[in-house]
Formats: structure tokens, C-alpha cells, sequence
């Protein structure tokens, strides 16, 4: 993202004195342009001018050759001499550039560079070295580190470097103690991504003094016929777009002007270069940084070529098939028929070489090189949608894509190449031509008819017109008419969002200030019933009953796959053609949605056992998705009209069924409770538990049904697991997982889990509300009843009894026992309750406790059931 420097931002804006980088980004973000961060100096000194008194090559025997140097680094720094003398500091420097009579930056012990790398004395080849001679890499100013930086050719001029002496502060001299502000730009406002846009930002933010420089650029670009015959350019320009993106050719402007006598020698200027690595750029050569210097100062992305080698006339087309470019940066590209290129014509071949990928990167060929004295510019207009589908395609996020992409001023490529050609005549000593080519369809913008009422009605804003006028003329727009409340808008040429009524609205709000539009609480009509549906409320008691029993809720993609179905042991030639399939996965592996929550809830508990969880309790609620094969297919309708009733019943017709579930799943640990307390595995009963609970919750009545071993589903313990059944319904299972799915799982065996289908039991509830009952104020009466019974009835079905039998006497009732062994005999079992009586108008006699225990044993008998003694 863009940095912000004060210094340069003040070419173009009147900047307070005195301005500070939080204030500015204060100001910046008040007109929508978002704060980044303040990035400090990594830097730290004292880094100070040194001058190289002696140099001495020392060979090593590694073979390498270092320079024992002596440094004058100015009377505060120099070391003393034994008879106190200020003299030269020695400094070993390996650096084959280093020679005597040169002034060098000197990092002297204490300072700090980038990565908190620290300079003190030590003892190295011999020597003590009390400092160091830094390269531009070790000072965060760029990436070369081929030699330490000699000042003389860092661009300052023959006066500046004179003024040079020894001891001389060399952080502020290249701006390491400097701050610098990087703001986000959102999509749509390209144009910020210069110091002319963040300029023209800061005036409309602030009021201050704003001068558009291209206005005097533009009273200095030579002016010619294009039409007349007899015209002559420094290149001709040909765009033959045979393959336009949604019909819109890929380059509308094509500007081109040629500097001769450029001298190769020539280098980038101190105050450049230095603008340039704040911005988070290198400094090359004096071409290139004066084009990227363009580019950020006025936003328009421009190219240098070496004209000697580039043969009339340049063709801007699409490639065709099996063409390839090796671009800049070295790497080599097979080219798309809908990349845009930038062609020349040698041996009269039209369009036959390629020199770049339009508004992306150029190519090797035809770059400016050491011994290039004339340079061919290139400011272009190229097609967003052309240049963002070939940055992504080769995967090139160049800075000038960055810009092209969100759109570039289709105005300003003259004026552009005019800032180049005063740079390079001031730096380079070149020439500019006064024969420019411009190839220029850009297309005169149509106005906008936008009604001042539209601010108040879609902003809120009570503004008077000259205010909306006043505002829509400093963004650039020309604003006609507004006699009747209707203005007739133009937007301006570096602004290509500005196209509907509603984005002039914005701007509106946006240079007004969105702070000052006001507050109002929108009037909610209500009727009817309010407040949660019974559906949203029994959600939320499920959830609320599983968190206190101790689980944690989970959330997880509801997307699974071949490697699910068979972790599971499910039959995929049978759940697929049921499954929703999506066409664009986020992962290949896992392409279909969910039709069990338990497949990706256990995918959540498998990730926190394998990062050392052991005792791990989940549960999710979320929707599943039952495809039909009979359903219709989805009717495709068209965009930006609303559907009718018909299509919008088309379209539910052909949606899956998206049931609400939920599940859980439990491993490790239910109880511990210490060393010297209790210690016992998860098993079924704490599925059970859980889904007793939640019915409990609800008021749903619920019983477990549990299945023959050859019935029960292939990922449950065939004799561990039941369905559970609501209102004569099944409405889930519940037990625990199978030990083969177990293992492929990574998880202990008797996991124990349950998923119930909440739509369906939801659906089986009364939603009266509860009666709450007298609490009685008379003692209980408690009683132990075990039972001997046959092996083949539940516990469920002789509690049912037991309730029956005692009517409303009965307060409570709770098995406590289950016995199977020699003493109750083969095929039967012992079961033990514990119940409690209480009557609500007086105490039970015994008598009374006699009848009701008489009435259970009775009513028991018919199961089979005897009362053990």
C-alpha cells in the first residue's frame, strides 16, 4: 500500500508547519483513506560522514582481500592516540569498492541496524575494528549489497558533496530518522496511489493550497496535428485489439515521446533516490527511477525503452497461441490469447517481437541498458479487467498492475511523459523530442443527471445546493445546471468510479464528513407476535443444556469427503448420488456437504486429541443437506430483476432439504476427581445422558430403541447404541462409535456420541407453556423396589410401569441398579429403583405407602417382572 512521505507530499499541497504523521493520517482517514500503520526508523545512531584517510589491501588466506582502513569520522568520534591525539579510527571494511579519499557512511559503536543488529568494536583479521563502513542492505535503504556506499555517486551534486565533512550526521542526511505513513486504498479509488491523489485527499480533508501539477506539465507538451499528412513522430503506433475483453479494446491511449543524447553516466539524484526507497522502491538506474518517480508522484505507470533498438512501428495486440516472453524479472511466461501485449516490427514484420505484457511488466528486449543514449517513454491507458486478468494469470503483482487495475487517468500520459523528459534533461543532460505520438480514443464521459434531493433521501444530509455544488467541484467534477435541485455532473478524468447518482452521493458524505450525518433510529414496525420463534428458543435451550453439562460448542465446515465416508465405514456409492456436490470446493478432497454433523465434528475432536486434549467433549449445532435425485433442476434466472413467485417457488423446489441437527461427541475421562477420587472412561451412558437432558429441556419424551446387532448403523457399536424415538419418530442415534472407526480416527475406543435431528423433534413438542405445580409441604415417602425380569425387558418399559402403577403419588423415580449373574438366574436380570411418594394434601400413611407398593408390584407382574425380597 502506498507510503506516505511529508516531505514529498509538500510539492503539492500547502502543509502546515509543523505537521506531524499521526495528525496527517487523521486527516486522511476522515475522508475515507485508511491508516496502516507509522513506520519508525529501525535505525538507531550515532551514523555519521567518514572520510577514508587510507585504505590498505590485506590478503587472507581464505583468499579473500580486506582493506585495513583508517576513517576520518570528525573530532567527536575519532579515537585518541596514547599522547591524546584525535586520530582516525581503523575499520576492517571487505567491501571492493572501498579505496582512500572516498566519504562513506560510518556506523560507530552503539548504533543499531535493521534486525537489531548492533555495532560494537571487535577483534577481526587481526585488527580492531571500532565501526563500520554500511552498505545500502545494512542501512534498510535497498537491497544492494555489492559495496559499502560511497557517497560521491549517491546523486548529490559537486556542491553538496564538497559541503561533506567528517562527522556530519548521515541519519538525517539520508533520512533514516525520518517516519512514514502507509494507508490502505480501497479498490475504487486508484488515483490515491499517487502523491497527486493523496494531495488532492489532504485538500479536501483540510483546505490547504492544492496546485494539480499536471496543469503546468501540460502547458509545456509539445503540441502537434496529429491529423496532417505530412506529420511527422519518433515512432509510429499501431493498436490492433482482435480480441477485446467484454468488447472494450485493451488500450484506448498509447503515448509515446523520444529523448536523445541521454548520457549512460548519469545518476539518480540524492533527493530521488531517497524519495524512492521511502516509497519501498530501489533505485536503479536514472531511466527506470525517473519512470517509477513519474508513477508515484503522478500515478500514471510508464515505461523507458531503448529506442536504437526498436523498429517502427509499435503494435499494442493480443497474443496468439503459443507465444512466450521471458519479462524483466527474468522469468519466462506462456502467453494467453487475451494477455495484451506491446509489440515492435522488425525486419518489417508488423507486431513479430514482443517487448512486454501490457500495463503488467516489460520484457527483456528492449530495455535500457548501460550504453542506451536514446530512450523511446511509453504512457499508456490500458483496460483494467486486461491488465488484472494478466497480473493474476502470471501471477506479476507489478506496481504499475497495482495501478492500471484500479484505473489510471485517461488525461494525464502527456503530461506524464513531460515530467520524464524534464528529469531526464535536468539528470541525464538528454534532449527531449518535440514529436510525440499520441494514439488517443479515449472517450468523452457521459454526465451524470443527479438530483440534490438524492443526498438527503440516501445519506441523510439537509444540505443547501451551493454546498453540494461546492463539494462535487473540488473532487474535479464539473457540475451545470442546478436551478431545479438537477445537476448535470461530470466526473473527472482520474476519477473512473464515478458513474451512477448514488456515487456522487458518497462523495458528498465523504467530503462533508461522515461523522456529521446524523444518528436516527429506524422505526421498527412490529406485528404480531414478537421475540424468538419457538424453533430460535429450543435451540438456544439445547445449546444452553449441553454447555452445563459440561460440553463445548464447536463450529466446522460442513464439507466432507471420500476420506470421511470411509473413516466412518460408509458405503459411498451409496451417499453420494444424495449429497450435494459442490463445483468448487474449497478443498478437492472433501467436495460434497455434509448429511451427518458427526463426520466433521469428529474431525474437530481428532485435531484437539492430536495437539494433546485427551479428554474432549464437542458438540455442534448446525444444518445438514439431504439432495434428492428427483428434485428439479435449478433454473439459471437473470441478474438485477426480481424474480416472480413461480421462479422463486422453482428455485426452493430445487433445493436440498437442510434439517437442523445436532451432535456430540465424548472421549477420555468423564469423571476424575483427583488422586484420591474417582476415575471413569467415557462409555454410552453419557450419550444417553446428554440426549436425556436436552428432551428433559425441552418437555419432549423421548425413549431409546436399541436396535439387533445386525440392524444397527456400520459406524455404532452393534450392542452399544440405540435410536432414539420422539412421538412414535426416530429422531436420531445414540451410543457409542464403532472401534474400526475408532482406530481410523485416531480416537480411544468407546468414544461415545449421539446426533439428533432437532427439526423433527422440535416438531413433536406441544410449546404450551409448563403449568408449574403446588410445591407440597408434606414429608415423602422413600422407597428401594428391585425386580427380577426377563433379559428382554428394558428398564424404560418397566419404569413406565412403575408410573402408571403410582399414579400421582409418585414424586420421583431413579434406577440405581443392574444386576446379571448367578443369583437372579439365566436369561434374566435385576433392576432397582429408588422412588419417592408424596402426596399434595396431607401425609401418606402406611397404608397408603402399602397400596401404591402393592398396585406397582401388580401392574409389574404383567412384564414378567417379580419384587425380590
Amino acid at each position: 500500500m502506498p507510503m506516505v512521505d511529508i516531505d514529498w507530499l509538500r510539492d503539492h499541497v500547502e502543509v502546515p508547519k509543523g505537521l506531524t504523521y499521526e495528525q496527517l493520517a487523521k486527516d486522511l482517514v476522515r475522508v475515507g483513506l485508511e491508516e496502516e500503520e507509522i513506520h519508525q526508523s529501525q535505525v538507531t545512531g550515532p551514523i555519521v560522514v567518514g572520510y577514508v584517510v587510507d585504505a590498505t589491501p590485506e590478503p587472507q588466506k581464505n583468499g579473500k582481500v580486506i582493506n585495513w582502513c583508517h576513517v576520518d569520522v570528525g573530532d567527536e568520534y575519532n579515537s585518541v592516540d596514547d599522547q591524546g591525539n584525535k586520530v582516525p579510527r581503523g575499520i576492517i571494511c571487505g567491501a571492493p569498492n572501498m579505496k582512500a579519499g572516498e566519504k562513506v557512511v560510518v556506523t560507530l559503536p552503539g548504533a543499531v541496524l535493521p534486525g537489531d543488529f548492533r555495532i560494537e568494536p571487535r577483534k577481526t583479521y587481526g585488527h580492531i575494528s571500532d565501526g563500520m563502513c554500511a552498505s545500502e542492505r545494512e542501512l534498510g535503504l535497498g537491497d544492494s549489497h555489492d559495496g559499502i556506499i560511497l557517497l560521491r555517486d549517491y546523486g548529490f551534486t559537486p556542491e553538496e558533496y564538497e559541503a561533506l565533512k567528517p562527522g556530519d550526521d548521515a541519519m538525517h542526511l539520508l533520512h533514516l530518522d525520518q517516519p512514514i505513513l502507509e494507508i490502505n486504498v480501497t479498490p475504487d479509488r486508484g488515483y490515491a496511489f499517487s502523491y497527486r491523489g493523496i494531495a488532492r485527499e489532504f485538500h479536501n480533508s483540510t483546505g490547504a493550497e492544492f496546485t494539480d501539477p499536471v496543469g503546468e506539465l501540460n502547458a509545456h507538451v509539445p503540441q502537434i496535428e496529429e491529423q496532417a499528412a505530412d506529420t511527422t513522430h519518433d515512432i509510429d503506433v499501431i493498436i490492433d485489439d482482435e480480441n477485446p475483453i467484454h468488447g472494450v479494446v485493451g488500450c484506448d491511449r498509447f503515448y509515446t515521446r523520444a529523448v536523445h543524447g541521454y548520457d549512460a553516466t548519469s545518476k539518480t539524484p540524492n533527493w530521488m533516490r531517497r524519495r524512492l526507497t521511502r516509497a519501498g522502491m530501489r533505485s536503479l538506474t536514472l531511466p527506470v527511477d525517473v519512470t517509477n518517480y513519474v508513477m508515484l508522484d503522478l500515478g500514471q505507470p510508464m515505461h523507458a525503452y531503448d529506442l536504437d533498438k526498436i523498429e517502427g512501428p509499435i503494435v499494442v495486440r493480443r497474443a496468439r497461441a503459443g507465444e512466450t516472453l521471458t519479462t524483466l524479472d527474468g522469468k519466462d511466461h506462456d502467453l494467453d490469447p487475451e494477455d495484451l501485449l506491446i509489440t515492435d516490427s522488425p525486419n518489417g514484420e508488423q507486431g513479430s517481437r514482443i517487448l512486454g505484457i501490457a500495463g503488467v511488466m516489460g520484457g527483456e528486449y528492449g530495455e535500457v541498458t548501460s550504453e542506451t543514449t536514446n530512450i523511446l517513454l511509453e504512457a499508456a491507458h490500458f483496460d483494467p479487467i486486461s491488465v488484472a486478468r494478466s497480473s493474476r494469470r502470471h501471477k506479476i503483482p507489478s506496481e504499475a498492475a497495482r495501478r492500471f487495475e484500479r484505473g489510471v487517468d485517461d488525461q494525464i500520459q502527456p503530461a506524464a511523459a513531460q515530467m520524464a523528459c524534464d528529469l531526464l534533461e535536468a539528470y541525464g543532460s538528454a534532449t527531449a523530442s518535440q514529436s510525440p505520438r499520441d494514439v488517443n480514443n479515449t472517450k468523452r464521459r457521459q454526465p451524470i443527471v443527479f438530483k440534490a434531493s438524492e443526498v438527503k433521501r440516501i445519506a441523510g444530509l439537509d444540505l443547501d445546493l451551493n454546498d453540494i455544488s461546492a463539494i462535487l467541484t473540488d473532487i474535479g467534477c464539473t457540475a451545470a445546471g442546478g436551478g431545479n435541485g438537477e445537476f448535470s455532473v461530470v466526473p473527472p478524468s482520474w476519477r473512473p468510479d464515478l458513474n451512477e447518482p448514488c456515487d456522487l452521493v458518497e462523495e458528498v458524505a465523504r467530503i462533508y464528513g461522515y461523522d456529521k450525518i446524523p444518528v436516527h433510529v429506524p422505526h421498527a414496525p412490529v406485528e404480531g407476535h414478537v421475540g424468538l420463534t419457538s424453533d430460535q428458543l429450543h435451540k438456544r435451550q439445547v445449546a444452553d443444556e449441553l454447555a452445563e453439562y459440561g460440553m463445548v460448542e464447536t463450529l466446522s465446515y460442513p464439507f466432507v469427503g471420500p476420506a470421511d465416508y470411509k473413516a466412518f465405514m460408509i458405503d459411498p456409492d451409496a451417499v453420494e448420488p444424495v449429497s450435494v456436490e459442490i463445483v468448487n470446493p474449497l478443498a478437492d478432497d472433501r467436495p460434497y456437504l455434509r448429511r451427518q454433523i458427526l463426520l466433521t465434528l469428529a474431525q474437530t475432536v481428532q485435531r484437539n486429541i492430536r495437539r494433546g486434549l485427551d479428554n474432549v467433549a464437542c458438540y455442534e449445532l448446525g444444518h445438514v443437506y439431504l439432495a434428492s435425485p428427483d428434485a428439479p433442476a435449478i433454473p439459471a434466472l437473470p441478474g438485477g430483476v426480481r424474480p416472480t413467485p413461480e421462479q422463486l417457488a422453482a428455485l426452493d423446489a430445487g433445493l436440498p432439504d437442510q434439517p437442523l441437527h445436532v451432535a456430540g461427541m465424548m472421549t477420555g475421562l468423564a469423571e476424575d476427581d483427583g488422586w484420591l477420587g474417582d476415575r471413569r472412561a467415557v462409555d454410552w451412558s453419557d450419550a444417553v445422558e446428554a440426549v436425556r437432558r436436552i428432551a428433559a429441556r425441552l418437555g419432549a419424551d423421548v425413549t431409546f430403541d436399541q436396535p439387533a446387532a445386525q440392524d444397527v448403523p456400520a459406524q455404532w457399536h452393534p450392542g452399544r447404541g440405540a435410536h432414539v424415538v420422539a412421538g412414535g419418530k426416530r429422531v436420531g442415534f445414540v451410543g457409542e462409535l464403532h472401534p474400526k472407526v475408532d482406530d481410523a480416527l485416531g480416537m480411544p475406543h468407546h468414544t461415545a456420541a449421539f446426533e439428533l435431528d432437532l427439526t423433527v423433534l422440535f416438531g413433536t413438542l406441544s410449546n404450551k407453556p409448563v403449568q408449574a405445580k403446588p410445591i407440597s409441604t408434606f414429608p415423602p415417602v422413600k422407597q428401594d423396589l428391585a425386580f427380577t425380569v426377563p433379559d428382554t425387558v428394558s428398564a424404560h418399559d418397566l419404569g413406565e410401569a412403575i408410573r402408571d402403577a403410582a399414579g400421582d403419588m409418585l414424586e420421583s423415580i431413579e434406577l440405581f441398579d443392574v444386576y446379571t449373574g448367578d443369583q437372579v438366574g439365566e436369561g434374566k436380570k435385576s433392576l432397582a429403583y429408588a422412588v419417592t411418594f408424596r402426596a399434595p394434601d396431607r401425609t401418606l400413611t402406611s397404608e397408603d405407602s402399602e397400596e401404591i407398593r402393592q398396585r406397582i408390584v401388580d401392574k409389574a407382574s404383567e412384564l414378567g417382572a417379580q419384587l425380590r425380597a
